[in-house]
């Protein structure tokens, strides 16, 4: 199979579905590039908190969307479930939003397509996407996944804490004003609740490749 010009997948989901997994799976099999949106939000979360600042403080997250060091995207406390918060906040300010929203418009309009993963790429970053996926599982399910990665990753926490975190983020994710998280109407289901990583992938290109069909790119 060639990739066709201009091939944008778009991949939405709330915390710890398994997109940043599935998309950068992906563009493997696509051969396109990746970029996590879900990262500049976390980087600008650090940023503010690097600062000694609020990160409901709209303005002082704004200031540092605009002026993000993309060194602070290799910080190994981007992860954390601390800053993980503070991105979630953050990302509901609609100047931090309309700060970073020109990037990955960019990344996205680049030669021969890309993969963008986070929670409105086929909603507002990319609607124009031939592809899109909505990938979601249950939220206990999903705080197991990040109970799992913080610990590998030397970051504490119990698990009622970090399904507290996981159910907070859903509400303000979903329930903010400007961009909030929802499935494009386009958009495939992908319910990995179930699924091991490897069958979760495999159906995730297969979707892709039936929504290329549909849209005549294959």
């Amino acid at each position: 199979m060639t990739t066709p010009t201009a091939l944008i997948i778009a991949v939405d989901g709330p915390a710890a579905s398994g997109k940043g997994t599935i998309a950068r799976a992906l563009a493997r099999r696509f051969d396109l590039p990746h970029l996590d949106t879900g990262k500049l939000y976390r980087a600008t979360g650090l940023a503010v908190r690097l600062a000694g600042l609020d990160p409901a403080d709209a303005a002082a997250a704004a200031a540092a969307a605009r002026q993000l060091d993309p060194a602070l995207l290799d910080d190994p406390d981007l992860m954390s479930g601390e800053n993980a918060q503070a991105a979630s906040i953050v990302s509901a300010h609609p100047a931090v939003r309309a700060a970073l929203l020109e990037t990955q418009r960019a990344f996205a309009a680049q030669p021969g397509g890309a993969v963008l993963d986070g929670r409105d790429i086929g909603t507002v970053i990319a609607p124009h996407a031939p592809a899109k996926l909505f990938v979601t599982a249950a939220p206990e399910v999903r705080a197991g996944r990040r109970h799992a990665e913080l610990s590998a990753n030397g970051f504490a926490q119990d698990f009622a804490s970090v399904l507290a975190d996981i159910l907070a983020r859903d509400a303000r994710d979903s329930g903010r004003a400007d961009a909030p998280l929802r499935r494009a109407d386009d958009a495939a289901l992908l319910d990995t609740s179930d699924l091991a990583i490897d069958t979760a992938v495999q159906r995730a290109i297969r979707l892709v490749e039936a929504a290329l069909l549909r849209d005549g790119q294959q």
